[in-house]
């Protein structure tokens, strides 16, 4: 038989030893309460300095340490005292991280962003090492408050080679998605937990049911979906809050070597250095065979293109294992982990019948659904509560101005009522070009520009002329217009050298300087034209030769209002996405050829009523 630890904590006071459960009552008296669908505060499951918290390690089935012994995850684990006292069984929250013992300071380990597109970048510095935590004591004390009291058990967990958790950090790789299956397999009996990394006394969770629900926001998000992938019993719902659901889409774009909004000169190795937290004993090792080789043999600086190294870190590629329920959360102007993260997977797992929904907001990186949302999903599929949760609305979208806790609920998304409408640019980009829903009657012809990142997007938006870029603007809307879904663009274009950046902005002018991201960014996207043909397979441009490539912009939904035009801004380096190659290359546009293909509310005709016809 399975025993506990000889020794489970209070906050602040220790038990007597222990074997069995104090009280093996048949029936709790203490139980959770749902009010209106929605598990409430438990007046006897209040007092904090009644939980009983207590630490493990729970083997796994892979050693990614290379020593010969399967790694054992740190976990940690807070409940209610009934769960001993009176027999009680309780769902869990459940929340994993790379990030609890902390992370690299500085960002002097990055890559330096200043080379030239294709060629083999500088040797980046070595990151400071982390302090090593060896401590006792809960992981951390997120989701307690929230969820102890109305009657859920909080589990948390560290990453592989983070903290007290044992192996390698592989950033995306398969020790990510089974570390947490193994926690969700020991609360279902079908791993072993020990009271200590590398002894033998072994401890059980006699207290939980088995239902296991996952949540987090950003890395934290990224492991529920991590998780789900494996298809783990048990796992029954997890809410990812702006989760890194690919980690080619997160480093890379259609070819192109792109770094997250405000991390200039991150890839997958720095952040591998960012959490490497884990038993210095092992850092040299985990260094060499994952870092030094597996990364920086294959995450490929120099074309950018997919393969199947970040083919096995993307997770939309292996969603059919995926049955938990699903609610997702982003922010339309997240360009740390860009909206298309969720979007995808979310369009991905409703056409896999798997119960998803989703909640968008207009800010940045970070923000979960409402704390109702999140308590009628968890109750609903944890505790089997009737709530009508499968009838409510699939999307939810916090509206302009609008608080976060006052989403707007819609049918789906993209709104059921957004068509695709294609629109045409006139000539005159280096001013103000025209965009409209109708072809010239006479060839546009070709414009140029020359790339310069020493130039800012926001700069460029706001130049009334420029060498630097070609904009191309609707007629001012006189009334407001609701874009819903992801813009696409159609280009032909053609370097002076082998290789260039290719960048686009979907803009609403004129710019407001001060105002929310909102005000002025609608949407942006990022290429390489060497992977017209395949995201697979890069091909040195040749000087002047057009080539044909389509990709999509981050996906949106806003609504522009009246008085505000809409522009589409063709350049070339983004400084603050791309790598920063020598200004001077050309290139050219084939505006003929060149379209942009937009999400509305309403279609054409929508788009025509608040345009004036044009």
């Amino acid at each position: 038989m399975i025993s506990l630890p000889k020794c489970l904590l209070v906050t602040g006071v220790a038990l007597l030893p222990l074997s069995t459960p104090l009280v093996a009552q048949s029936k709790a008296d203490a139980k959770p309460i749902f009010v209106d669908g929605l598990a409430t505060d438990v007046p006897e499951f209040k007092e904090s300095k009644d939980w009983i918290q207590h630490e493990l390690w729970v083997e796994t089935e892979f050693d990614s340490d290379g020593n010969g012994k399967l790694d054992r995850v740190h976990v940690d684990v807070t409940r209610q005292k009934q769960t001993d006292s009176e027999g009680l069984q309780v769902a869990v929250i459940y929340e994993t991280s790379p990030y609890f013992s902390g992370v690299a300071g500085g960002n002097g380990f990055y890559w330096d962003t200043n080379h030239e597109l294709g060629k083999k970048p500088p040797k980046r510095k070595e990151a400071p090492q982390i302090r090593y935590q060896d401590r006792s004591g809960p992981i951390s004390r997120s989701l307690l408050r929230t969820w102890v009291p109305r009657g859920f058990a909080v589990v948390h967990s560290e990453s592989p080679g983070t903290g007290k958790s044992q192996g390698c950090p592989t950033v995306g790789g398969e020790n990510e998605e089974l570390a947490p299956k193994a926690v969700i397999d020991w609360l279902n009996g079908r791993a072993i937990g020990f009271t200590t990394p590398n002894g033998d006394e072994t401890v059980e969770a006699y207290w939980a049911t088995g239902k296991v629900g996952m949540t987090g926001t950003s890395y934290n998000g990224t492991l529920p979906l991590a998780a789900a992938t494996t298809g783990v019993e048990g796992l029954e719902a997890i809410i990812p809050d702006a989760p890194n659901t690919s980690y080619y889409h997160y480093y890379r774009s259609n070819g192109l070597v792109r770094h997250p909004g405000g991390y200039m000169g991150e890839d997958i190795d720095v952040l591998y250095d960012f959490i490497h937290s884990g038993d210095p004993k092992m850092r040299k090792s985990c260094n060499k065979t994952v870092r030094d080789e597996l990364m920086n043999d294959n995450q490929d600086r120099v074309t950018g293109d997919y393969n199947e190294f970040w083919h096995s870190r993307n997770y939309r590629a292996r969603l059919d294992k995926v049955h938990a329920a699903v609610l997702i959360s982003h922010g339309f102007n997240d360009w740390n982990v860009m909206p298309n993260h969720s979007v995808s997977v979310y369009e991905a797992l409703k056409e896999r019948g798997v119960p998803v929904m989703a909640y968008f907001h207009q800010g940045g990186h970070g923000g979960p659904p409402t704390p109702d949302m999140m308590n009628r999903w968890f109750s609903r599929y944890l505790y089997g509560v009737e709530n009508g949760v499968e009838d409510m609305p699939r999307s939810w979208i916090v509206r302009e101005g609008d608080k976060k806790s006052n989403p707007t609920p819609y049918a789906d998304y993209p709104n059921p009522l957004s068509d695709m409408v294609m629109l045409h640019l006139g000539s005159g980009g280096a001013g103000h070009g025209a965009l409209t829903t109708s072809a010239a009657a006479k060839i546009q012809g070709i414009e140029k520009l020359v790339d310069d990142v020493n130039e800012s997007g926001t700069k460029l938006a706001k130049a009334e002329k420029s060498k630097h870029r070609l904009l191309y603007v609707s007629e001012e809307l006189t009334a407001p217009l609701h874009l819903s879904g992801t813009a696409r663009i159609i280009v032909r274009v053609a370097a002076d050298g082998p290789a260039a950046n290719l960048s686009v902005w979907l803009v609403a002018l004129p710019w407001e300087d001060g105002g929310h991201i909102n005000d002025n960014i609608i949407t942006r996207g990022w290429a390489d034209p060497q992977n017209h043909a395949s995201i697979t397979e890069s091909e040195p441009l040749k000087k002047g030769k057009f080539v044909d490539m389509s990709f999509d912009l981050q996906p949106d939904d806003q609504i522009i209002p009246a008085g505000q035009k809409i522009g589409l801004m063709i350049f070339s380096s983004d400084r603050d996405f791309t790598l920063w190659p020598k200004p001077g290359t050309k290139l050219s546009i084939d505006l003929d050829a060149t379209k942009l293909v937009l999400p509305v509310v309403g279609g054409t005709a929508a788009l025509l009523a608040a345009t004036g016809g044009i």
